[in-house]
């Protein structure tokens, strides 16, 4: 267990030691990008994937993702997506498929009419190709990962490796963060989302991976900190990945991460037995001394400016009329389209360009759901009931998946405010799906029956 714990420590400090060197010396993190796929196939290649090593890369690159595209590293704006499909397929080559995942094929399918129409009434000045890849990529991320992850069986204890490995490049992504803007206090002037405290980055993507961060070294505090010492590194990471987090000013990772934690503490408490439910008292007890710490802070460096953003009040305390910082209008121009086009929708990708008659500007959806609804019709909400109903189907018979909830409500929370432009809730909505046992599971020829 030593041994773990050092590797365990080593690790991270590795990736802090990446988020230095790449701050000192930029140009490292393009050759960072590139080595994750090189390593990643070559592990992959030598196992022949027979501990399900394309989730582990896929996790990672997961995890790299935002600190990637925050550092101009990304080759191509979809390069994390297109990774994590190519190990995905990589994986099917060596380790097969559930035939019972075929579902997620025809979720694919239902896709297809809305790409015939935006190939048919897109504007001649419209990039068919790049409008197709920008909205496409994310639900055929989601589609491939669930294929490959479909009833496959890991144990509880490899599944928490897989957070692990999208947890450690976050650690890379936070120290980033601390060295971009050291001091908060400078640079926090109003309640608006920021991108200074962002690493210069969109910060409703960067709340949502360090909201995924807040989870996985949560889960790691609770759960695997094995001693004194190793709780205290869990418990500081959580607080320094939350406080950053927090400080973004972009609310929906929080509240996500907040989400996945309830509902870890909710399945956790009631699968315990008497004696483990007693126990519980302590950790609601550290969980509520933890949240009012790194609140207490945040709302001091940010001058109280931080609660005044999540009661949805500008700088001098008045109140907003939206909530949802315009993504109301948005979404109701969605609602609009739809109803204007109910079987077929407007086209994928098509939706961004239309919204310019109704919102007198070209708007993009933050919103998977109504962005479906409007450019599919109703092929996207027979799609979306797809990816509603199927997880659940598994559940019932898969009572071990404890992160079961905590992923879903991550998928579930990030594509209404987030939609998919990261391949995270792609990923993590396939976690969903694995066939998750206590107990390490029997090695057999096919791995997803």
């Amino acid at each position: 267990m030593k041994n773990t714990q050092l590797s365990y420590y080593y690790i991270l400090i590795i990736h802090a030691v990446i988020a230095l060197a790449i701050f000192v010396a930029p140009f490292l993190s393009k050759l960072y990008a590139i080595l994750i796929f090189i390593i990643g196939f070559l592990i992959v290649y030598r196992n022949k994937n027979k501990n399900n090593e394309v989730l582990l890369v896929a996790a990672y690159l997961v995890g790299a993702e935002v600190f990637l595209r925050m550092t101009g590293a990304n080759l191509n704006n979809e390069y994390v997506k297109f990774s994590v499909i190519f190990f995905m397929l990589m994986g099917m080559v060596y380790s097969n498929f559930s035939s019972n995942s075929i579902i997620y094929l025809f979720f694919l399918v239902l896709l297809l009419p809305g790409i015939l129409i935006t190939i048919n009434e897109a504007d001649i000045s419209v990039d068919i190709k790049k409008v197709l890849f920008f909205n496409l990529s994310g639900p055929v991320c989601l589609a491939v990962c669930a294929l490959y992850m479909f009833k496959r069986r890991i144990s509880f204890s490899e599944l928490q490796n897989i957070f692990l490995a999208i947890g450690f490049p976050i650690v890379t992504t936070t120290m980033y963060l601390f060295l971009y803007t050291p001091s908060i206090k400078d640079v926090v002037t109003g309640t608006q989302s920021n991108f200074e405290t962002s690493g210069g980055f969109g910060p409703n993507q960067v709340s949502t991976i360090l909201g995924l961060g807040m989870f996985v070294f949560f889960a790691q505090f609770i759960l695997f900190s094995k001693s004194k010492k190793l709780m205290l590194v869990n418990a500081g990471l959580l607080i320094m990945i939350s406080y950053r987090a927090i400080v973004t000013f972009s609310r929906g990772g929080v509240i996500s991460a907040l989400g996945m934690i309830i509902c870890l503490l909710f399945i956790l408490y009631f699968s315990s037995n008497a004696k483990g439910r007693a126990k519980f008292t302590y950790v609601f007890i550290v969980t509520g001394l933890i949240t009012a710490g790194i609140w207490s802070y945040s709302s001091l460096q940010t001058n109280g400016l931080i609660g005044k953003r999540y009661a949805n009040k500008d700088a001098l305390g008045r109140e907003k009329k939206d909530r949802l910082g315009g993504r109301e209008e948005v979404m109701d121009a969605d609602i609009k389209l739809f109803l204007e086009n109910p079987v077929l929708g407007v086209g994928a990708g098509l939706s961004k360009e239309k919204r310019i008659q109704l919102l007198g500007e070209e708007v993009a959806s933050h919103n998977e759901i109504t962005r479906m609804f409007c450019e599919h019709g109703v092929f996207g909400i027979f799609g979306l009931l797809i990816l509603f109903i199927t997880p659940f189907m598994l559940y019932i018979n898969n009572r071990q998946h404890l992160y079961f909830l905590s992923c879903f409500v991550f998928w579930l929370l990030t594509i209404n405010h987030a939609a998919m432009r990261t391949a995270a809730p792609a990923f993590v909505y396939g976690l969903c799906l694995l066939s998750v046992q206590v107990r390490n599971p029997e090695k057999t020829e096919n791995p997803t029956r």
